[in-house]
């Protein structure tokens, strides 16, 4: 199953091309599921409001489901409140009832992720589009599942076994109840989700596909955004430039919008070199409609993904580079497309490293080797991070 995530900066016109996207791959025969957003307002675009509950026909080849982010967050709620049952009790606390349940921000999210897993789960579909949040948005949520169980991980960890085992001990030292078994039992069902999700972001047949407009900012606007969906390995599979007008225009005020567009359009060939970029025209109208969307097909790629992504199949994009016959040191190769020395950091935590970039960050385990070596200097040229390590005498195997 392919999976195309659009995203771009708000405004943009993620959502039309989201829609006209799935609808080019529905009419080249595939079967394509469009999953949207309350938030975005898929029915303006669409002509019609999709279901929440199950999926709803728009054409030939084409169905459409809508996240519901309420439903979603009361079932959830409901469920961890029934295992946490006693030590709610212990504090004294009243249960809520579910019609009193409203889904809390962020909730949205998660609704969303598991959406995505649940349809590329089900095997109904060839392709699915996602109508994503924000780029910024976007790059926070694909890179959540990773966090949330890097921090089940820090809170529950592998030795919880045993404390299980002193859980009686310690509730009668302690005088009260140690938290009940359903508590572990809730936080290995969310590890199990959050991975299962993960290995669908993560896998090789996903990819993202960025809308933008032909504006002053729009190459710079990119630029940030590849960077920050690369330091979470989130391949970019095409651009796409949204509401282009003719060139050529008789009038002047026409022509110097066109002119502008066409400068912009240059920089964002530039700074997309890797990425086919596609031109997208406009239309003289917002695009309302199965209709309208087949207007822009013109614009959209193929849903099919590039042999790129096969070859990459399993490959970790942050590889080791062993230099010590030369160089003395390995080399960690960090791919940053977009990335700029002003915005880069770099910081050690023990068996970590701490990379950011402007407003993004990812925290890496350090592979077995590194783990024995000092940090030496790094380097961004070319798009890569060059992170240098010198092995440490102390921790290093000697030669016999």
């Amino acid at each position: 199953m392919r999976i195309l995530l659009v995203t771009g900066p708000g405004g943009a016109g993620r959502t039309t091309l989201a829609a006209a996207t799935a609808l080019a791959g529905a009419r080249r025969g595939e079967r394509v599921l469009l999953l949207t957003t309350e938030s975005s307002a898929p029915e303006v675009v669409l002509g019609a409001r999709p279901e929440a509950a199950s999926a709803t026909p728009l054409a030939p080849g084409l169905h459409a489901r809508r996240v519901d982010p309420g439903d979603r967050f009361r079932q959830e709620f409901l469920a961890f409140q029934e295992r946490a049952g006693t030590a709610l009790d212990l504090l004294g606390a009243a249960p809520l009832d579910e019609d009193e349940l409203t889904e809390i921000p962020g909730s949205e999210a998660f609704a969303l992720l598991h959406a995505l897993r649940t349809e590329h789960a089900s095997d109904d579909w060839d392709t699915v589009v996602v109508d994503m949040p924000p780029a910024e948005e976007t790059i926070r949520l694909l890179a959540l599942p990773a966090q949330v169980r890097r921090y089940l991980r820090r809170l529950l960890p592998a030795e919880r076994q045993a404390a299980r085992a002193l859980r009686p001990v310690l509730a009668q030292l302690a005088g009260v109840p140690m938290p009940a078994q359903k508590l572990y039992e809730a936080a290995e069902r969310w590890e199990d989700e959050l991975a299962a999700v993960q290995r669908v972001i993560d896998a090789p047949e996903t990819s993202v596909r960025l809308v933008t407009e032909a504006g002053p900012v729009a190459a710079a606007n990119l630029r940030t955004i590849r960077a920050g969906l690369a330091l979470h390995g989130r391949r970019t599979d095409s651009v796409l430039v949204n509401r282009l007008l003719p060139t050529g225009s008789a009038d002047p005020f026409l022509a110097a919008l066109s002119g502008s567009q066409q400068t912009a359009l240059k920089a964002l060939r530039e700074e997309s070199a890797d990425a086919p970029v596609h031109e997208v025209p406009h239309l003289g109208r917002d695009p309302q409609g199965v209709d309208d969307l087949a207007a822009l097909l013109d614009g959209t790629p193929e849903t099919a993904g590039p042999d790129a992504a096969a070859e990459s199949a399993g490959r970790d994009p942050w590889t080791v580079q062993d230099r010590l016959a030369t160089d003395g040191i390995l080399l960690w190769r960090v791919p940053l497309p977009g990335a700029t020395r002003e915005g880069l950091a770099l910081v050690r935590r023990g068996d970590e490293i701490v990379v950011s970039v402007g407003r993004h960050r990812r925290i890496r385990t350090l592979p077995s080797a590194l783990r024995r070596c000092t940090v030496s200097g790094a380097g961004l040229r070319d798009g890569v991070l060059d992170i240098r390590f010198t092995p440490d005498p102390g921790l290093w195997p000697k030669s016999p």
